[in-house]
Formats: structure tokens, sequence, C-alpha cells
């Protein structure tokens, strides 16, 4: 949002001091409430280096690559995605453990957000089992949908694909992983990517814990503008994702415009006092 438009939007009259008073709030807002969001820590030491997440932020993801979904379907993220922002998940139907706390963390914090997945944003699990079938991802769609929160998992995109699809997505989002010959399990790390609607990985979640309100910070920066109130767009307007430290930060820069804007302000309704002041 373009803050000087938004400042000569706000018009005249008798209501303008009360105006510039809720912007320079907003603002003050903004930056208190950046301290306070997180994406959650960034990803532990892997017990085996062969598994892990890298970030690729900014990374281009194949969005074309062939998918297959649960009903046996041709899809891709390119046509799950349709223009919305996407959360991201890898694993497999038959995983004993981890890939099921990862979906019932997302079903949680999903659950809680005022965004609809299917409407505003679009949720994939891509298996990475090429050998798994329509029917693994089917029983695995009906299973969480009846013990999500209010059934929140039926408009999810469960899908599994080819060795070059897979291969091609994990390697895009820097999602590591490995098959142990000694029993047939993969290991994999736990967490999410977002992915934005041109394709771009924009921000990663890790392990089994997602903040609800950093999800949706997330899943709005990644809207490009699409999604969001005016506090959300104040509050990235004054903050950036630290792949560091996954957490939004504070940006200093934007943080000296925010307050060379909240001086002109002052000044402004200063200005208005005195003017009214003087007889």
């Amino acid at each position: 949002m373009n803050g000087w438009l938004a400042i000569e939007n706000i018009g005249s009259g008798p209501g303008r001091e009360r105006r510039l008073r809720a912007v320079a709030l907003l603002a003050v807002l903004a930056v208190f409430a950046c301290a306070q969001v997180h994406a959650g820590v960034p990803p532990p030491p892997d017990l085996d280096a062969r598994a892990g997440f890298e970030q690729h932020i900014g990374a281009a993801v194949p969005m074309n690559a062939p998918l297959t979904d649960a009903n046996g379907r041709a899809t891709s993220l390119a046509a799950i995605t349709n223009g919305k922002p996407l959360l991201l998940a890898f694993g497999y139907y038959r995983c004993p453990n981890l890939c099921d706390l990862t979906l019932h963390a997302i079903a949680s914090a999903a659950a809680a957000l005022p965004l609809r997945a299917g409407h505003d944003y679009a949720v994939t699990f891509v298996s990475i089992a090429t050998e798994e079938t329509t029917d693994d991802a089917r029983e695995a769609r009906e299973m969480l949908v009846r013990m999500s929160p209010r059934g929140h998992a039926k408009d999810w995109h469960w899908t599994t694909a080819g060795p070059k699809s897979v291969a091609a997505l994990t390697r895009a989002t820097g999602f590591r992983y490995f098959k142990d010959p000694r029993d047939g399990q993969y290991v994999h790390p736990a967490g999410i990517v977002i992915v934005s609607p041109d394709g771009r990985v924009t921000q990663y979640f890790f392990g089994v814990d997602y903040d609800t309100h950093a999800l949706r910070l997330a899943l709005i920066d990644a809207s490009k503008g699409r999604l969001g109130t005016v506090i959300d767009r104040l509050v990235l307007l004054c903050c950036g994702y630290d792949p560091s430290t996954g957490r939004y930060s504070l940006l200093v820069s934007r943080i000296m415009i925010a307050l060379g804007c909240a001086f002109l302000l002052a000044m402004a309704l200063g200005a208005l006092w005195l003017r009214r002041r003087t007889p």
C-alpha cells in the first residue's frame, strides 16, 4: 500500500483529525505486532545429514510437474492453486508416525485460520514414495477428513507422483530425504513450504507445531496483497521474513519510513490543532 496515497485519501472536514489519528495508530500497531510474530525456529541439526530442509527462498517451483490426485486424475500444482498461495507438504501415506503428526498439526492450525482452504489458499500433500498409489492417497484423505476439526481437510489435495516429478519438486523446495534400506522407511524432515501464486518459495515452517498467526501472515504475504486486512499489510510493510531465524523481523529501512510518516502525521495534527486554537 502506498502510504502517501493513503494519507491523501483521508479527506478533509471535521473527521479528518480523527482519521489521521487512526492511521498513525495503525502504523504503531503494525510495528508492535511484527515483534510478536514468528514462523517457528530454524530446523535443528539433522540426525542424518541426508535428510532435512535447505531453505530456497525465492526459488521457482515446477508448478506444472505431473501429479495424480486421490481420484486418479492427472493434475499439477498450477492446476491445484489456480492463482492462490499454496501450503505444500511432503511425506508419504504409509509413514508410521511423523507424517501423521505433520498432517494433524496442519489441520489444527488451518482450522483456526480466518482463511479457508480451497477458497483463499490451497493445501497439497505430495507423496515422496513413488510406489504409493491413489488408493493410499484416498485412504489418507478419508482418515484425516474424519479426524480433522470440522472436517477441514476435505478441501485439501492428496497426490502421488512419478520419480521425475518428486525429484523436481523436492529439489526446488530443498526437501532432502532418503529411503532406509534396513526397513524400507523414508527418512525425511517435518515441515511445510509456503509457495506464492506465481510459483516461488516464500517461507518455511519447521517441525509439527505451527503458529496460527504466523501461518496467516505467511499466506497473506505470499498472496501478494490478495488476502489480508489493512493491519496485516502494515505489519508486512514493516517486517520481512528472516530465514536464518525463522521469524518476521523489523526492517530498519521500512521502520525509518514508517517513523518518518508518523512524524509528518504528528506535525500535520499539531498544525491542525494550532489552527483551530487560533482565534
